[in-house]
């Protein structure tokens, strides 16, 4: 296991579980978080909670985009690998927020390539996002397909992640991992996403709110998963496509140390039957409300997970029914309902 690592976003959803399964693995984790309010501060301070106490975490209130500070951090820690998984997130919130997105997943995440390329950090994994696929409808969604069409500014945002991590690549030999996920979901989870606002309406009588008139496929990945495939990869440096052709130049590869794979479940669920699956687990009927489509958002998702399997023998297994399963109990236990 890696000795040192930096945790980018370790109060979020996601950066929680990295941190903890690489505490548990016997890594040095330093965990950088901001604490916003962009949802809930509270269920942020419990997670970090549950990581202050090993000795191996180290916690580190800074901002992304500050860059005297990170350049700080960086330079007091020699990090080993840099997982970021800190950014703004949500396509709807794009909408009404779009300078946070510059802020935080542009200015803050070439402050992350600066301190992994003067610190000489040997390997950054990153969060990219299935939204990248945008106005694509060949599925399933591939790597190996271009994305020039984002249809939300969180969506160019990530891409744009991409195409800067090309460039350190490029210019200055950093292996750089780019992560879509595909809808994550689980205890700890994020409130702004669909599982968590629909248990919250079922359980407080209120309706739950269905675009596109419930017609929605997603791929939804379990976040242990997503933890599993971020930690395979993280011992896995981005290597150089030996057979890359810049004639016939293959979107999830380079020349350079430079890698894209997509974490998803591949296995897409109908909306319908992941709001059947989650009533069935509370053990209530939700009181439905169908909307139409919201803008930037897409119908569905499919993640063609090939690259993931090949590389480092794993692909997402856990079924919605054992997801679901153990997000409302967490729920029930966290908030006592």
């Amino acid at each position: 296991m890696t000795k040192k690592v930096l945790v980018t976003g370790a109060a979020g959803f996601i950066g929680f579980h990295v941190a903890q399964r690489l505490l548990a693995a016997g890594a040095h984790v330093v965990g950088l978080d901001e604490i916003n309010d962009y949802y809930d501060p509270q269920l942020k301070e419990a997670r970090l909670a549950q990581l202050l106490p090993h000795e191996s975490f180290t916690f580190a209130k800074v901002k992304l985009q500050d860059t005297a500070e990170m350049d700080a951090l960086f330079a007091e820690h020699q990090f080993d690998t840099v997982i970021n998984l800190a950014a703004q997130a949500g396509v709807r919130y794009s909408l009404e927020n779009p300078r946070a997105y510059i802020d935080s997943n542009i200015v803050g995440f070439l402050n992350i390539l600066e301190g992994c390329r003067h610190s000489g950090v040997k390997h950054l994994l990153y969060a990219s996002s299935s939204s990248v696929y945008g106005a694509n409808t060949e599925m399933p969604f591939s790597v190996h397909q271009s994305v020039n069409h984002p249809l939300s500014l969180y969506a160019a945002s990530k891409k744009s992640n991409e195409m800067m991590a090309h460039t350190y690549s490029n210019l200055f030999g950093l292996p750089t991992t780019g992560l879509r996920f595909f809808t994550v979901y689980g205890p700890w989870g994020r409130p702004d996403m669909a599982l968590f606002l629909f248990t919250k309406a079922i359980l407080e009588g209120k309706p739950i709110q269905l675009f596109n008139n419930g017609d929605m496929m997603r791929d939804f990945t379990y976040i242990d998963d997503i933890v599993e495939g971020i930690v395979r990869l993280a011992e896995k440096p981005a290597q150089p496509n030996p057979d890359w052709d810049g004639h016939n130049p293959d979107p999830g590869s380079s020349y350079a140390p430079y890698r894209l794979y997509n974490i998803g479940s591949h296995s897409p669920i109908h909306l319908g039957e992941y709001v059947s699956t989650l009533e069935r687990k509370l053990g209530i009927e939700a009181i439905k409300e169908y909307l139409p489509m919201q803008p930037g958002d897409v119908p569905g998702t499919f993640a063609d997970v090939d690259d993931l399997w090949r590389d480092v023998d794993f692909k997402p297994s856990t079924s919605i029914d054992e997801g679901i399963g153990n997000f409302v109990q967490w729920y029930r236990n966290y908030y006592g309902v």
